[in-house]
């Protein structure tokens, strides 16, 4: 091969590689956020997360943005683990539909006649176009039709070679084919695209310089060695992106173990098949129907196991946060004594107390630490508050009471309190912040002030004893200060605007974030004097009912 040979393959390469993401990109914003919702609402069982993410892959032709998008969902609760898995299975499936554009498309006939009108067509979607959307139609044709001036260059740099050498490299001893699993690994990985591997190996493959059981070990490889970006999420991420990652991992691995060890089997069963649907003249097509039958079997075999390896999975990378938004009390045995399950709850909420008046606690002294602390212990009490709610839900409603009913009910509130407490108090944290710099041209004392009613608060939510009408007036009285240091901080606020000590703009963002911390403080004290004496619970609901916005 000499060098010009060599720099057309990589540049063809590269214009594959630039073609992929355009396509990628450019479908993602013409479909907007209905992908999205595909995702989020077809995926209630691991079947239909399957087929939903062949569809999405399919149509964004990127395995890798349909992964980064389920994590996203994994982690904000939208989507189980299991279904995520289903999805991450069906987009090994999708990510075959870029093998068969290759064979059907690619092959047989000039592709410049209809790739350079495609290509126009983007260009000019592209700039003529003002909304987002045809923007994206645009890139995407664009990329559509570079895809395919992408193939022809390396299907000519192919034949230049196939000339030269005047042979096809074979794979048929164990060391070969060792060898070729080792290419499509390597390549993928290189490439970070198993799609650009498998194109370079179907366009070589047709131009004679592979064999196709060696073209289809590397398929394999390639198959493998797209489980790399997985590999990498693993080192630095959220449990639940490694969770996926691995699974990712494990179901490329056995597909990869099961098709080598059934490859002649494979081989010869796509054979028939591409005889069937007449495909047996072009190699292009019978790898893209390799590829097909193999990530289908490897489904077939995986799919049943999602239950138990989302579960085994599940008992993995457990941070602390997520330990500590797991319920400890809420046995599921007892949701059919509602007498019992109440007590369960009762003891879960006076944990999830504590959480929240632990959090509130960090608030009061602000630090990088401390910030990123208070993310994680609000993403665990929003955990568990879900748990907690989901638990409610399984309580058996045919022999409860109307005071174990009207029990159930004000453990959701008190959740709920405490969640939205929990919610609010980065802002809290932020207004700390702002306290501490010099931005300010002087310390506003109703703010300091406000923080020291946060912190007897927050002292007097700790104390479990003593109990009763007495104390209860306590903690009252010290809302009420708590109240009168809002209003003395609101009043100093404007007072600095007006006499231009702050600006309008600073104001309006301090005043925010006091209204936040405000509710913050009120959500916890709520949810405290719930707990403690269930009888006000109907003047609290009272209370709230009348509450105004100030």
């Amino acid at each position: 091969m000499n060098i010009m040979t060599l720099l057309n393959a990589l540049g063809g390469l590269a214009l594959f590689l630039l073609a992929m993401q355009m396509m990628t990109e450019g479908l993602k914003v013409f479909a907007g956020d209905g992908l999205k919702q595909l995702l989020s609402r077809y995926t209630s069982t691991p079947f239909k997360g399957v087929l939903t993410g062949i569809l999405v892959t399919g149509i964004v032709q990127s395995s890798g943005a349909v992964s980064v998008a389920v994590i996203g969902f994994v982690n904000a609760g939208l989507m189980g683990l299991r279904q995520a898995l289903g999805v991450v299975f069906g987009s090994n499936i999708g990510t075959t539909t870029t093998g068969w554009l290759v064979s059907l498309v690619g092959f047989g006939f000039k592709i410049e006649a209809f790739a350079l009108p495609i290509l126009a067509l983007g260009v000019f979607l592209r700039v003529v176009s003002s909304g987002r959307r045809n923007q994206g139609l645009g890139e995407a044709l664009a990329g559509f039709g570079l895809f395919f001036l992408g193939l022809s260059i390396l299907k000519d740099a192919f034949a230049v070679v196939a000339q030269q050498y005047g042979t096809t490299i074979t794979g048929g001893n164990g060391a070969g084919l060792v060898t070729f699993l080792l290419i499509g690994v390597v390549a993928t990985i290189l490439t970070q695209s198993s799609s650009a591997t498998i194109a370079i190996l179907l366009t070589a493959a047709s131009g004679g310089v592979i064999s196709i059981q060696s073209a289809a070990t590397a398929v394999i490889g390639a198959n493998l060695g797209s489980t790399s970006t997985a590999a990498l999420a693993v080192v630095k991420a959220t449990p639940n992106a490694k969770r996926l990652a691995v699974g990712h991992i494990v179901f490329n691995l056995l597909t990869g173990i099961i098709a080598l060890a059934l490859l002649p089997l494979l081989i010869w069963g796509v054979a028939q098949m591409a005889d069937l649907f007449e495909l047996e003249g072009s190699p292009a097509a019978f790898l893209a129907l390799f590829h097909t039958v193999f990530n289908l079997l490897g489904v077939a075999i995986m799919l049943p196991l999602a239950n138990p390896l989302a579960r085994m999975l599940g008992r993995r990378f457990t941070s602390a946060e997520e330990q500590a938004g797991m319920p400890r009390h809420l046995d599921t045995t007892l949701s059919a004594t509602p007498a019992l399950a109440v007590a369960a709850l009762r003891a879960e909420l006076l944990r999830l107390r504590e959480m929240t008046n632990r959090l509130l606690c960090e608030t009061l002294q602000y630090s990088p630490a401390a910030a990123r602390s208070v993310e994680q212990q609000a993403k665990a009490i929003h955990s568990l508050v879900a748990a907690v709610a989901d638990y409610v839900g399984t309580v058996r409603t045919a022999t409860m009471s109307l005071e174990v009913g009207d029990r159930l009910a004000r453990s959701l509130r008190t959740a709920r309190y405490l969640d939205e407490a929990a919610r609010l108090s980065g802002t809290a944290l932020q207004l700390h912040h702002e306290l501490q710099h010099d931005k300010h041209p002087e310390p506003l004392s109703a703010l300091q002030q406000l923080f020291e009613q946060i912190e007897r608060c927050c002292r007097l939510v700790s104390q479990e004893e003593p109990v009763g009408e007495q104390a209860d007036q306590e903690r009252l009285t010290a809302l009420e200060q708590f109240e009168e240091s809002y209003q003395q901080a609101k009043a100093e606020l404007l007072h600095a605007a007006v006499s231009r000590r702050l600006t309008i703009e600073g104001v309006d963002r301090l005043l925010g974030q006091l209204s936040s911390t405000r509710r913050m403080v009120e959500q916890l004290v709520k949810a405290d004097r719930l707990l403690r004496s269930p009888a006000l619970g109907e003047e609290i609901e009272a209370e709230r009912r009348h509450e105004q916005p100030v």
